[in-house]
């Protein structure tokens, strides 16, 4: 805990910044997104980021946040802690996902902040984080809500999966979300999804939502990795291996894995018994961990860098059955100028063209099919290769996607050289309790215009 003050910068706007987990390491679909915006809020603003996390940070991950930030507050929800919150929060008539992502002393923590801090904007990072935007200590100031998806239609879309109780407690919780993502427009000055369609579906339940989409995107350099390159000699792929990308503990991944290993996988050992299929990721659950013992599976559970294991693929695979946006997994292989193989509803968020970019398949079938195409033709997963790298960096690069937050704050278009921050001085980090020190300001500096839109 660093409880060094130091006054505001006068010059620079205050914005407070919810996260519902660590925005940090960026080795996760919504970690990706979240530490992008953080980094680019950075370079502009002061940054003040209050988020949960449900394992112990590590100390290099609150340095890394700090360096960017003028103050820090994690909040632990021990797992325990947070499927009873999420069952009372159920009972009471509300979402479990507001149960398992509240905090009664991040709430105040925020609200302390408010009292010594003017803050010129609000950015809450997924619905989950809307329940502090609405802190009494926050009314009135410029909000901005980044849902990401919509995502009470993942949850009717688990319940179409599901059966019995399941359907049942999905339904429900697609309904009541559904109504919350509805209180978001009408208090927010600005919601922001990641695709046109995630946008269309929004309107269709809140046609007066001041809606702006914002995709995700890859960074210029991310196929350069320690030991390698995509396309460099240390990181020759394997002509028989292939690989999925994401996080192990994410339910819609877990299903597809499932699915995959059970429907499809068994006739590609059966034909290819060298052939390898790696699941490379963070928090595996028992039911991932599992299928590490099919043959030809393996599982790399929580590697540091994930490009390697990309970059080592012959083919890199999304076989998602139930999807939302974009699918960062997807936009990695990619960027790495892999030979990728998706589901349709994989690439729903994207505008790449099957056959053109990558391949597509939906039955068992066409999955074994395209998997033996593309392990015996290396001039076919080269071509994919090259147009899919060409594909991301026209249409995905973060630098473009984040001027959409800029234009909203009222910081594209103006000279921020001076107000950018070289290095941390004296940030406050607050773990369990809140921080001290701030200078209230007077006036704001970014305001969110009103009536804005570019969608």
């Amino acid at each position: 805990m660093n409880h060094a003050p130091e006054a505001m910068t006068p010059s620079r706007p205050q914005v407070l910044y919810l996260v519902h987990r660590v925005p940090y390491p960026p080795n996760r679909g919504d970690r990706i997104r979240s530490f992008r915006i953080l980094d680019y809020l950075a370079q502009h603003a002061d940054v003040h980021l209050a988020f949960l996390d449900f394992q112990p940070t590590p100390p290099e991950t609150l340095e890394a946040l700090n360096q960017r930030c003028r103050r820090v507050a994690v909040m632990r929800v021990p797992r325990l802690l947070r499927l009873a919150r999420g069952a009372l929060s159920l009972a009471a008539g509300k979402t479990a996902t507001e149960g398992f992502f509240g905090s009664p002393a991040l709430c105040r923590i925020i609200e302390r902040w408010a009292a010594d801090t003017d803050f010129d904007a609000v950015i809450a990072f997924c619905s989950s984080m809307f329940q502090y935007a609405r802190l009494p200590a926050l009314a009135g100031k410029p909000l901005v809500v980044d849902l990401v998806d919509v995502d009470s239609q993942k949850w009717f879309d688990y319940a179409a999966q599901s059966a019995g109780l399941r359907r049942w407690l999905y339904r429900i919780e697609g309904r009541r979300l559904r109504q919350l993502e509805i209180a978001v427009a009408r208090q927010a000055k600005a919601v922001l999804v990641v695709t046109e369609a995630e946008a269309q579906l929004y309107r269709s339940f809140c046609p007066d939502a001041p809606l702006h989409v914002m995709p995700n995107g890859v960074a210029a350099d991310y196929s350069h990795f320690e030991g390698g390159t995509a396309s460099g000699h240390a990181a020759r792929s394997h002509a028989e291996r292939c690989v999925f990308v994401g996080a192990l503990d994410y339910q819609a991944n877990v299903d597809g894995l499932r699915w995959f290993c059970t429907e499809v996988w068994p006739e590609v050992h059966r034909r290819r018994p060298q052939a390898a299929f790696l699941i490379v990721g963070s928090n595996p659950v028992p039911a991932v961990s599992t299928l590490a013992t099919l043959p030809g599976v393996q599982l790399l559970a929580d590697v540091p860098d994930v490009r390697p294991y990309l970059a080592s693929a012959a083919v890199v695979l999304a076989p998602l059955r139930i999807a939302r946006g974009i699918q960062n997994k997807v936009l990695q292989g990619l960027a790495m100028g892999k030979a990728v193989l998706a589901s349709p509803q994989a690439i729903e968020g994207l505008a790449v063209q099957p056959d053109v970019h990558l391949l597509q398949a939906s039955t068992p079938q066409q999955w074994v099919e395209a998997i033996f195409r593309l392990l015996d033709d290396p001039e076919l997963r080269a071509r994919l290769g090259h147009a899919g790298r060409d594909y991301t960096q026209q249409h995905h690069r973060w630098e473009d996607h984040l001027r959409v937050l800029g234009r909203l704050l009222g910081w594209e278009g103006r000279n921020d050289t001076h107000h950018h921050r070289s290095a941390p001085a004296a940030p406050q980090h607050v773990a369990q309790s809140p921080a001290q020190g701030g200078t209230k300001r007077a006036s704001a500096v970014a305001a969110i215009p009103e009536n804005t839109q570019n969608t």
